[in-house]
């Protein structure tokens, strides 16, 4: 027991630090998708599709990998991801230093689209620490720690925004990407140096059986420990139709954040014709605010009567009309306040769901998570494309008509939200259930 290492503080530390690094990928293609768009000739689709590339590994790898965490801790189903998403990096790098600009034709597309993919596998980093910090921390205190994992991982892909035009100025597009590489690399290393799994599956590594390493880390203060399958757990939620009602409205709000991250980059360009770095900076207010408010609307979710539903009320409401007045911008200024209703809307919302998980699916709370965390990201890969077909049949009108797509997905979720707010169980029976083992094993 003396040869235990780590404590709770500094493995949320190097969680965080590590999905800071993972998840920027979110933003891979976004600020640049215009330089490959000149060289590889790309339509509008095409355009959508690379911008989404990372967000489709980042998301489906969510669940398995969240699965592997209950089996062996956290740190080696991180350090796979991050290694993998290295690869990626490293594999676009070289394509950039040999074939970019004139050797890279339209012919290589599919090769950038799996280099992007690959790249992609460090934001599923966030299902890994989300339960790695769990096991750490006792319930009384997983809210904050929690709070912080998501909150500053979550700021990367709007920092990166913001950050990488500033660098294509100065380093051009292949010392950029290099100087991302450097910076996932230091990630990687901080994180394989200081990420360590809770003490329970310390123990389990060495040897010990679970009944004495639970024992042993309890005495050392860990209070959370894996119970039950999740795959049988994933079974049971597939079963339940308010699990894909939650999937739905968490495609909406988190899949669009992920989807406008790497949209928007492109649209102020395109639509607007304002610089890089000025567009950097825009996509930037937009994902940094989406991110930090995610904590306010957790801290609100938990204050209303019903707070979960109505707060997720309240937030597509404010999406919808985000999503309106993006819609009918022709002018900057106009669409800068709808940039910032769209970022309110889904960051409050993102919180909400995760508030109502455990009370719509209390019987099987590990496998709704995953399923909402997974597919409801896959919305940042399947959006994107759409938004670029609606720039592909109207014309440079399309950056803002294809915002009708998110007025239409937030009126759903509105809807599905309405149901499952007079279909709610009795307070009484989802507290009885939500109390078993397996509920408290995900957050």
């Amino acid at each position: 027991m003396n040869q235990l290492i780590g404590t709770p503080n500094r493995s949320l530390f190097a969680a965080t630090l590590g999905f800071f690094a993972g998840f920027a990928a979110v933003a891979l293609f976004g600020p640049t998708a215009s330089k490959f768009q000149e060289v590889m000739h790309l339509s509008p689709v095409m355009v959508g599709f690379l911008v989404a590339a990372p967000a489709l590994s980042g998301s489906l790898l969510r669940i398995p990998f969240s699965a592997w965490v209950d089996t062996t801790g956290g740190r080696k189903p991180f350090l796979v991801l991050l290694a993998l998403s290295l690869l990626g990096m490293v594999g676009l790098l070289l394509v950039i230093y040999f074939l970019y600009p004139d050797r890279l034709s339209r012919e290589l597309y599919p090769l950038l689209l799996a280099l992007g993919i690959l790249s992609g596998c460090g934001i599923a980093t966030f299902s890994v620490g989300i339960s790695q910090v769990s096991y750490w921390f006792p319930q009384a205190k997983q809210g904050r720690a929690l709070a912080i994992f998501a909150g500053v991982g979550n700021l990367a892909p709007g920092l990166f925004s913001f950050l990488l035009p500033i660098a294509l100025v100065s380093l051009g597009l292949a010392g950029s990407y290099t100087a991302w590489l450097v910076f996932l690399a230091a990630g990687t290393v901080l994180y394989a140096v200081l990420g360590r799994n809770a003490w329970f599956f310390q123990l389990q590594s060495r040897g010990v059986e679970a009944e004495e390493a639970r024992r042993i880390a309890r005495e050392k203060g860990q209070f959370l420990f894996p119970a039950g399958s999740l795959v049988e757990s994933l079974r049971i939620s597939a079963r339940t139709w308010k699990t894909w009602a939650l999937v739905w409205v968490y495609f909406t709000t988190f899949g669009g954040f992920i989807a406008l991250t790497a949209w928007l980059p492109t649209y102020w360009r395109s639509y607007f014709g304002v610089s890089a770095v000025k567009a950097g900076l825009l996509t930037a207010v937009y994902s940094v605010l989406a991110s930090a408010i995610r904590i306010g609307g957790g801290m609100l979710s938990d204050r209303l009567r019903e707070g979960g539903e109505n707060t997720a009320i309240l937030a597509l409401l404010v999406m919808v009309i985000g999503a309106v007045v993006m819609t009918g911008s022709t002018q900057l200024e106009l669409a800068l306040p709808g940039e910032i209703l769209l970022a309110v809307g889904m960051g409050v919302c993102n919180a909400a769901v995760f508030k109502l998980v455990p009370q719509e699916v209390p019987q099987a709370v590990g496998g709704a998570a995953g399923w909402v965390g997974g597919l409801g990201a896959l919305g940042g890969f399947v959006i994107p494309p759409v938004l670029g077909f609606a720039v592909h049949d109207l014309g440079t009108r399309g950056y803002a008509i294809g915002f009708i797509v998110f007025v239409f997905l937030a009126l759903f979720g509105l809807a599905v939200v309405w149901v499952l707010k007079y279909t709610r169980e009795a307070p009484a029976l989802a507290g009885q259930l939500a109390s078993a083992p397996e509920t408290q094993n995900r957050r």
